[in-house]
């Protein structure tokens, strides 16, 4: 009877752990929100949202790809890396036009993805090693195109996209909701997010069963790397310089972050685009609510650590093994 105890107890838990994984992070921004309303009266002003939606935006997009190398049991160190390249080549390019100098970033990103793609696709590198190879490599690659100082960059539209709101709203929050949208699509309504879904959950019964298996592993290491690339050029214009040996540094945590508190699993086969959001807002908010009432850095990071923990272990399967 005893023994019984403890597997009934787990069944009975279940149920309330099944909740916490899909409606947890949601119950928790919203309680967070609360709290910051209430510490601080003017954390609701439109000078302070518009700070926290120009802070978070960048995040969200990598999040984003993130979240989709992840669905395929997979992880992509190198984004932050992306990030530094862009800002590399926009103030190269940057008199050809603003499209060109997009263009340049945009495309860097996809060949950076296809690259860390091919090595997992192909030469069955794991996820972890091929990115962190890029990681290093990229970055490096950064710093000699740029050199090691930030270069001033001064193009009006780029700025505007950096800086400028519409409806009171920041231009990269537009953007970055844009992404969501188009992301949310792709998971939830097209052919490819089934094939995501299903080589993420058992990437030999999907070679088996016929599914392009190398073709979606690269496509999500591309969108990653794109949309990395994206985020870069929107730092750049709303710092009005590109730093590659700074901008874009740990950004890759925060992404992964952003996915695991939303509630998609490390061990791959779901995709939560709505959860990454609300994950890179709480996090983005978790950081604003403490730096703004003087919390010591260090005591920030041991709190972020500490959400991890727990959202890592609430997105665990339990009370089947």
């Amino acid at each position: 009877m005893s023994a019984l105890a403890p597997a009934g107890a787990l069944r009975g838990a279940a149920p309330v752990l099944r909740v916490l994984r899909q409606y947890g992070v949601y119950a928790a921004l919203a309680v967070l929100f609360l709290a910051a309303v209430v510490l601080d009266a003017g954390f609701l002003s439109a000078g302070n949202v518009r700070i926290q939606l120009f802070q978070v935006a960048p995040t969200l997009l990598v999040a984003l790809g993130m979240a989709l190398v992840i669905g395929t049991e997979g992880i992509d160190l190198s984004v932050g890396a992306v990030i530094a390249l862009a800002a590399a080549v926009i103030p190269l390019y940057i008199g050809w036009g603003l499209p060109v100098a997009l263009l340049v970033a945009a495309g860097l990103g996809a060949l950076s993805g296809l690259a860390g793609g091919a090595m997992v696709a192909f030469a069955r590198v794991q996820p972890i090693v091929a990115t962190l190879a890029l990681m290093i490599g990229l970055r490096g690659v950064a710093s000699l195109l740029n050199g090691a100082s930030a270069k001033p960059v001064t193009d009006g539209t780029l700025l505007a996209l950096g800086a400028d709101a519409f409806a009171g709203v920041p231009l990269t929050a537009w953007l970055a909701a844009a992404c969501v949208a188009l992301t949310a699509v792709l998971v939830h309504r097209t052919t490819f997010g089934r094939q995501l879904v299903a080589v993420g959950d058992n990437r030999r019964a999907a070679r088996l069963a016929g599914l392009p298996v190398r073709r979606v592993l690269l496509t999500v290491y591309l969108l990653s790397g794109v949309l990395a690339a994206l985020a870069g050029a929107l730092i750049v214009g709303h710092g009005a310089e590109a730093d590659p040996a700074n901008q874009g540094r740990n950004i890759e945590l925060d992404a992964i972050t952003a996915v695991v508190v939303g509630g998609t699993p490390l061990a791959g086969g779901s995709v939560r685009v709505l959860g990454t959001v609300a994950g890179a807002l709480f996090m983005q908010l978790t950081t604003a609510v403490l730096t703004q009432h003087d919390v010591p850095g260090s005591l920030t990071k041991i709190v972020e650590a500490a959400v991890i923990c727990v959202a890592v272990y609430a997105s665990q399967e339990r009370g089947t093994r």
